[in-house]
Order: C-alpha cells, then sequence, then structure tokens
C-alpha cells in the first residue's frame, strides 16, 4: 500500500522535479563517463517516476516546460500553506517556531531531502555532483529565484537557524554549502520523543497532562524559596503547557540542543540557575525570541545581568512544605520535628520509598550527604546520668532542651515573635576537659537529634570567600534536618573581630559578620563551645539564648566520674576512689584519659586495674599537661610515679 504525501513532501517533491527537469530538458545536462560518480538520465527518470509527492504530468512532456511546472508548484504550495493550520507533527512545529511561509518551504525541502535517499539522489543530479546530496545556499537560491527569496531562510538570523532547525555547513565555499536537518528533528517527523543527546545532564521534559495551550513568549523571572516550589508556581502559571527544565547550558552545542528540544514541544524553558546568566546565556535567551523562558533562582538576579527581552518578575514567598504535601509525599500529617521545603520533601519521600516509618532516617540522610564533609556525625549514646555537672549547671542544659522542644508552643500557638528567628543558640564555655562536648551530646540525644561536630580544619579556608561557601553549605543544609549543629573551640570561627590594618583583618571581619548574619536567621539549635568566653566577639554574645558556665568538678562530683568512668565489666582491685577525688583536682575529661590509660597498662600486665596502674596513668597525663607531680599530690604513690627518673639519675 502506498502512503499518502502530507503536503510538506509534496510540496518538496514538486519543486525537486521541476529542477530536475528543467535541467534535464530545458538546459540539457550532458551524460558523462565514470559510472557511479554521477546521476544519469536514466536513474532521474526511474526517480522521478518513484517519488510520492509526485502524481502530476509525465516528466516526458516538457513543453511549455516553465509555465506548467510553476502551476503545479503553485497548486501544492496553496495546498502546503493551507496544511500549516492543521495539527500535524509539521504544522505544530512550524507553528512553534513561528515560521513564516517561505521558512516553512525551506524546511519542508530539506526536511524531505534528509528523510528519503532517492530525493539525495536527484538532488545530486540537479547540483551537478554526487558529492552534493543535500540543497546547497546556491541550490535554495536557484528553486527559489522565482519568489525573489534566495537563501535567506536558513540566513544566520532567520526563524529556522534561531530555532536550530537547520544547520548549514560552515566551511567551504558559500555557495556549496549544504543545508541538513539535525538528528532530533528527523526523528521528531517520524514521530519518535526522544530526548536530545546533546540536552545539558540533568534536563527533563515534563509534558502537558491536557490539550496544549498557546501563549505569547517572553521571559519571567521566578525568585526565592526552594526549586519544588518555584516549580509548582510556575506549574499553576501554565498548567497546560509543557516544560524543559534544565540547568544553563554551558556549551553552544547543548544551548541549540535546549532551543530545539524546546521548539520542537512547543515548550517552556526553566532554567534553574544557582548564579547569574553569563553573556553567552543572556544571547542565547535573547536570540530564541520564540520561545518563553523562565529563570528560576533562589536569590534575585541583578538587573543588568537579565536578558534585553520583555519580562516579568514573580516571588515565591515561602516554600514550606503545607499539609497537602506531606500527605501527597508520605501520606501523613505534618511533623513538627521537620521543617522541611517541598523539594526538601521530595527528596525525602523518594529516599525512604513513600513510607513515614523511615523519615528521620531519610531527613538525616538529606543533611548527611552534605554535612558529613565538613563535619563529624555523632549518634548521642549517653544520657544525663553519664554527666556529671552541678545542679545549676545540670538544669540549665534540661531548660535549653526544653526550649528547642517547646518553641513550636511559644513561638506557633502563644504568638511569641520569633525575633530574629526561633532558633536557638548556646555558649558552652570553661577549661578543656569540663564536659562541654559531653553536655551537648546528651541535649541532643535528650531532644532525639543527630549531633554535628563542625572541623573548622575542613570549613575555614585560606581562600578568600571559601570559608563563607562552606558555611552557608552547613546552615542550609542543617535547616532542613533539623538536628544540633556543634562548635567547638568556637572563638577560632567566632573570636573577636580586630581593627582592620591589612587585607587579612578585612576578609577574617568579614567571616564574623558573616557568621553573625547565618545565625540570626537560622532556625534549629547551635551550641558554640569554647575555652574562654572572653574571646568571643560581643556581637555573638547578643545572639546567645543560653550560656552555661562549666567549671573545674569539685570532690564529690570528681569522685563521681571516677567511678562512672569503669565500667561494670572491668576488673578492678583495690581502688581508692576518695583518695584520687581528694588528692587529684583535674577535669572529667583527664579523669577518663587517666582511667583508659591505667585500664591498657593492666590489660598488657594481665592483671586487674590497682591504684598502682591509675597512678602511673595520672603521670602521663601531667607530664601531657606540662603539670609537676607533687608529693602532696601522689602521696604513697609518690615513689612510684619518680622511680624512673630517680634510675636514670643514678647512671
Amino acid at each position: 500500500m502506498i502512503a499518502i504525501p502530507e503536503p510538506w513532501e509534496a510540496l518538496a517533491d514538486t519543486l525537486l522535479q521541476r529542477e530536475a527537469l528543467l535541467c534535464r530538458l530545458g538546459e540539457g545536462v550532458p551524460p558523462r563517463d565514470f559510472a557511479g560518480m554521477y546521476i544519469s538520465v536514466d536513474e532521474v527518470d526511474r526517480v522521478l517516476r518513484t517519488l510520492p509527492g509526485l502524481d502530476g504530468p509525465s516528466p516526458e512532456v516538457a513543453v511549455p516546460l516553465q509555465d506548467r511546472l510553476s502551476r503545479e508548484v503553485s497548486r501544492r504550495r496553496e495546498l502546503f500553506t493551507a496544511s500549516l493550520a492543521d495539527s500535524s507533527r509539521f504544522a505544530s512545529l512550524a507553528r512553534s517556531a513561528r515560521l513564516d511561509g517561505y521558512e516553512a518551504e525551506v524546511l519542508a525541502l530539506v526536511a524531505a531531502i534528509d528523510l528519503n535517499p532517492q530525493r539525495q539522489r536527484l538532488m545530486s543530479y540537479v547540483q551537478d555532483s554526487v558529492q552534493l546530496p543535500r540543497v546547497t545556499l546556491a541550490g535554495l537560491h536557484r528553486i527559489f529565484t522565482e519568489d525573489g527569496l534566495g537563501a535567506q531562510g536558513v540566513a544566520p538570523d532567520s526563524g529556522l537557524r534561531r530555532a536550530e532547525l537547520v544547520e548549514v555547513d560552515g566551511s567551504g565555499p558559500w555557495a556549496t554549502r549544504m543545508c541538513a536537518l539535525p538528528s532530533r528533528v528527523a526523528w521528531h517527523l517520524r514521530g519518535d520523543q526522544s530526548l536530545d543527546p546533546d540536552l545539558p545532564p540533568g534536563a527533563r521534559v515534563i509534558r502537558p497532562s491536557g490539550s496544549a495551550e498557546s501563549s505569547s513568549p517572553g521571559v519571567v523571572v521566578v525568585h526565592g524559596a526552594d526549586r519544588e516550589s518555584r516549580l509548582r508556581l510556575i506549574e499553576g502559571r501554565w498548567p497546560l503547557r509543557g516544560r524543559l527544565v534544565t540547568t544553563a547550558p554551558a556549551t553552544p552545542g547543548a544551548w541549540a540542543a535546549v532551543i530545539r528540544e524546546a521548539t520542537l514541544g512547543d515548550l517552556i524553558v526553566v532554567l534553574e540557575l544557582d548564579a547569574s546568566l553569563d553573556a553567552d546565556s543572556r544571547a542565547g535567551v535573547d536570540r530564541a525570541g520564540h520561545l518563553t523562558f523562565v529563570l528560576s533562582s533562589q536569590r534575585e538576579l541583578p538587573l543588568e545581568l537579565l536578558p534585553d527581552r520583555p519580562r516579568t518578575e514573580v516571588t515565591v514567598a515561602s516554600g514550606d512544605a503545607a499539609a497537602e504535601d506531606w500527605e501527597h509525599a508520605l501520606g501523613i500529617a505534618p511533623d513538627p520535628r521537620y521543617r522541611l521545603n517541598r523539594d526538601q520533601l521530595r527528596l525525602v519521600s523518594i529516599a525512604t520509598r513513600g513510607d513515614p516509618d523511615l523519615l528521620g532516617q531519610g531527613v538525616r540522610r538529606l543533611a548527611g550527604g552534605h554535612l558529613d564533609r565538613l563535619a563529624l556525625r555523632v549518634s548521642p549514646r549517653r544520657n544525663w546520668d553519664d554527666l556529671i555537672l552541678a545542679h545549676d549547671q545540670k538544669e540549665q542544659l534540661r531548660e535549653l532542651a526544653a526550649r528547642h522542644r517547646r518553641r513550636g508552643v511559644v513561638f506557633g500557638e502563644w504568638g511569641f515573635p520569633a525575633f530574629p528567628s526561633s532558633g536557638i543558640v548556646a555558649l558552652f564555655s570553661g577549661p578543656s576537659g569540663t564536659g562541654k562536648t559531653l553536655a551537648a551530646e546528651v541535649v541532643a540525644g535528650d531532644l532525639g537529634l543527630d549531633l554535628y561536630k563542625v572541623d573548622l580544619s575542613l570549613v575555614v579556608s585560606k581562600y578568600i570567600g571559601e570559608t563563607e561557601k562552606n558555611l552557608s553549605v552547613i546552615f542550609d543544609t542543617a535547616a532542613a534536618g533539623d538536628l544540633v549543629l556543634f562548635f567547638d573551640e568556637a572563638d577560632a570561627l567566632f573570636g573577636r573581630r580586630s581593627e582592620v590594618s591589612d587585607a587579612h583583618d578585612r576578609y577574617a571581619n568579614i567571616e564574623v559578620a558573616y557568621l553573625l548574619q547565618r545565625l540570626e536567621s537560622y532556625e534549629g539549635l547551635v551550641i558554640l563551645a569554647t575555652n574562654l568566653q572572653g574571646n568571643i566577639d560581643p556581637a555573638f554574645l547578643r545572639r546567645i539564648s543560653v550560656a552555661v558556665e562549666f567549671a573545674v568538678p569539685d570532690q564529690p562530683q570528681r569522685r563521681a566520674i571516677w567511678q562512672r568512668s569503669f565500667p561494670d565489666n572491668a576488673p578492678v582491685q583495690g581502688l581508692d576512689l576518695d583518695f584520687l577525688a581528694h588528692n587529684f583536682k583535674i577535669t572529667g575529661g583527664v579523669i577518663r584519659n587517666a582511667t583508659l590509660g591505667a585500664a591498657f597498662l593492666a590489660a598488657e600486665a594481665g592483671m586487674a586495674i590497682t591504684m598502682e596502674q591509675v597512678a602511673l596513668a595520672l603521670k602521663r597525663e601531667f607530664q601531657k599537661l606540662g603539670r609537676l607531680r607533687t608529693e602532696a599530690e601522689f602521696d604513697r604513690y609518690f615513689d612510684l610515679v619518680n622511680r624512673d627518673e630517680d634510675v636514670a639519675s643514678a647512671r
């Protein structure tokens, strides 16, 4: 069964017939030797008889040739023009690209030749070269010369070139440069919807759910909130338009693919931007004036870096996931523990496979993917019983946990203003080893949250701006997961600003100012730990919600720490905890180190842990601290811890 040609194919075949007959009968192209290196007259006759778009007079009837062929071309052209209003793939493409009548005819000719090898042989005959199977610029000028249009249909600023529907060879003499149909356009005309392989990585097409609607092209700038919320606004603005969502293309080939794909599907191009558009991207948006572009970014884009086309700006005020979003993603009401935006909720839903029982795991995974390279995750294992502190200090820590746990009631239900934010900043200050890190772990465990101990060696960078970028990742990611951020040795980051004497001072002060801004806007719990509160910049102290001073433990507290430092399974013999607590005024950190050191000495000797091993372990701790060993402290163990030195002196 012979397929009925579409009007665009019939027009192309008629144009080719006219040129072939003019060459053969009118201009008398002579026969040549070297079979296979040229297209013979017999071959032309055979091709003309098989072209599907021809049903006119026999090519042997050549007089009056020009008038008859012109009338046939006019008839086909009228049918073709009328067909541009139908719903065929070619007509829809011509409307999407906003081609004029002549540009549509050129596209029809180029496409018909590219899609049919018989037409390519005929084109080689017309152009008198087997090396020119596609129509050249000179060929276009010849075929459309009676209309006075020439090759303008594929000029650099033509609609076909702006829409990336036709490619023109970029080298060789101008006249012999061939016009080609991009592969993606050929597949489209044959009914295949596979995406262009040259699209930027991650590009995706969202097809319309109903009958597509048309609208005037333009540029819309959408900023604020999160990516998913911005996409939701775009969907609401054009509910019946398909969308091509992609990052800004980085190469000319990727830009051509984006414009071509959007033209083929009559799609809105949504460019997701992390930064402003560069000059090439702005030129790409301006050049594709037949398309609608949406520039989507979290922050406002500078006016001078926006395209020159008329545009509309829209701000997405809030991206917090609403009750219907939670219901759709996980089938549950919003969990007050997690303040997620729509994009984060979508990612958590994917990570948990929609299982609400895995919500906590999904949120931790959401944060961990970014934070694990800048902070150490600590899963709390110790509780209030492990924390040996004065009663008042312990109550302060319980109040800190209560502030975080009940902020939804105070700021939400009761209406207290959350200014500058509902976040909590706590300052733990005191000598090293007094329990600041342990207290942070206990508070996080009481709240059921993970503790992330920020690694300052990975955060602080000598390169200008890198420290702020790393801190931005930490705060942005932590905001999603409702976790505890712990900055140990915080004065390294939150130290006092100094007078500016050189560029180093200036940028160090900028880092401190940036940290202050992030703390004021952060909605979670941040704990700062320092050995000396006086080193913290006063501006941070104003933002502190809870300040806890950790002191060296007194004798009863030291005894409790000594007792708790020996596990129930550890073999101990003759330990005098009262002696240790009374004689050694040391911190809990030193006590735990000495306990561990004594355990290794006993394990190596194959015996129980005794006072002798503890005394020797304390000796090593004193050596680390540069602290003198006195007879008043070590008492009856003084000779033991000084035995090695006495032997060395005797030698």
